[in-house]
């Protein structure tokens, strides 16, 4: 299964409750999972945060679907 299906099931979406979501076509995002055409990276960016999963894994170039972003800014002790 392609991994944008694979991510959108997981989280019980459907394309057009994505498309709500992100405001990305639901034609796009059937030809993403389909493999008939790429993401910009701005909506890889998108999806890769709504799947909560790092983009590598959305496009099949690591099996870990870790985020690799953080939360926010780490704060530092000053003292």
């Amino acid at each position: 299964m392609n991994r944008f299906k694979e991510a959108r099931k997981r989280m019980r979406l459907t394309q057009v409750a994505v498309q709500m979501r992100t405001g990305i076509e639901q034609t796009n995002l059937s030809k993403y999972e389909l493999g008939k055409r790429i993401p910009t990276v701005d909506n890889l960016v998108i999806l890769a945060r709504l799947y909560n999963v790092n983009m590598e894994y959305l496009l099949d170039l690591t099996d870990d679907p870790k985020p690799l972003w953080r939360k926010g800014p780490k704060k530092q002790d000053t003292e």
